[in-house]
């Protein structure tokens, strides 16, 4: 079971969020939270395994609540969900932990998706909102060359695709590319698969779509 939390202020967004997850037999709501600061209380008292996170709330901002709750509990994954496709605002983001960041536009057929992709280790992050992310990334990104395999795992991780996806791309076992993307994340000193898409997207801009 996928324990959920939900930290959005408006209630008619939790209220649909929450009936869209409950109907699905692997997950739980297990808290809900209406400002920045009660979500990091009630995230320390419930430890959920996936938070949806608004971006914009009362008393303190979805990217800073998310951070506060990282340091804590670095094991919880956060996918944050908002209106904004600003690059400052993606970049921060994904520069303080964020598993995945998505638009409120987005079905809820996908957001159960991606629950589901994070609570398994993914991270979410659409190839049009890595271009987006690109704006907001000032500094250059540098790094120890990398072998052929590697290069190649890191341009599927780049294009959005899953572990799965690139294990069959690559005709690989899906256990030897979390091999390959484990051993990505520590030489490149990378927090997460979103991290490794902006390292790729800066890095082999060509291969993207």
């Amino acid at each position: 079971m996928i324990r959920v939390m939900i930290a959005d202020d408006h209630p008619v967004v939790r209220g649909g969020l929450r009936d869209g997850l409950t109907a699905e037999a692997d997950m739980a709501i297990v808290a809900e939270a209406g400002n920045g600061i009660e979500a990091e209380q009630v995230a320390m008292e419930y430890r959920p395994d996936v938070i949806l996170m608004d971006l914009s709330m009362p008393h303190r901002n979805g990217i800073d609540t998310m951070a506060a709750i990282k340091q804590k509990f670095p094991k919880v994954k956060v996918l944050i969900l908002t209106v904004s496709e600003q690059g400052d605002d993606l970049a921060r983001a994904v520069r303080l932990g964020a598993d995945g960041y998505l638009l409120k536009n987005t079905s809820i057929g996908n957001i159960v998706a991606a629950v589901r992709r994070v609570a398994a280790g993914e991270s979410i992050l659409s190839p049009d909102l890595a271009a987006t992310l690109m704006k907001g990334i000032k500094e250059e990104v540098t790094g120890p060359p990398l072998s052929a395999r590697e290069t190649e795992v890191l341009q599927l991780l780049a294009e959005g695709l899953t572990t799965s996806g690139i294990a069959k791309r690559l005709r690989l076992s899906p256990a030897t590319v979390g091999t390959y993307v484990s051993r990505l994340m520590e030489k490149l000193q990378l927090k997460n698969r979103a991290s490794a898409i902006i390292y790729a997207a800066r890095h082999y801009p060509a291969t993207k779509k």
